[in-house]
């Protein structure tokens, strides 16, 4: 069991919080710490592109607020969660983020190179490579379900 897991995480991404939830709370220890982190581009469209460069205050604000919300929706009542809402390039902020918390564990969920963010599997890379702890990367919950087979009639 892990005493301090760092999971970053898409907020806007219903799925993904609750996949990586729901694997942080079997591998967390009873009286473990959870903390949740998302990363932004003060640029915009980075890792986490749903806060841009207007009113990052706000913006910050809103991302904790959903945060919350899925540690709310997702976690047992027992348990609770840190959020880490931090502006700069994701793979750098994730990794110094791990070793300032002294994590044992990182969850990323990998969506590849596919979908709306290409740069999501180069940052799931360098965060694989350079983190100060183990990193656990799950599959997106597209890769992880299996096609429906199609059986056509003759």
């Amino acid at each position: 069991m892990y005493r301090k897991l760092l999971i970053a995480i898409d907020p806007e991404d219903d799925g993904e919080g609750k996949r990586a939830l729901e694997a942080a709370v079997d591998l967390l220890a009873e009286d473990g710490e959870l903390h949740l982190a998302s990363v932004y581009s003060p640029g915009g469209g980075g890792f986490f592109p749903h806060v841009t460069e207007e009113a990052p205050e706000e913006k910050e604000a809103e991302v904790r607020e959903m945060l919350d919300l899925l540690a709310r929706k997702y976690l047992p009542l027992n348990r609770n969660a840190s959020f880490h809402v931090v502006a700069g390039t994701a793979g750098d902020k994730l990794v110094a983020l791990a070793g300032q918390l002294c994590a044992d564990l990182m969850i990323l969920v990998s969506r590849g190179s596919s979908g709306h963010w290409p740069l999501r599997r180069a940052t799931v890379e360098y965060v694989s490579v350079n983190a100060p702890c183990p990193v656990l990367v799950l599959p997106s919950q597209e890769k992880a379900e299996p096609e429906p087979k199609n059986e056509e009639s003759d």
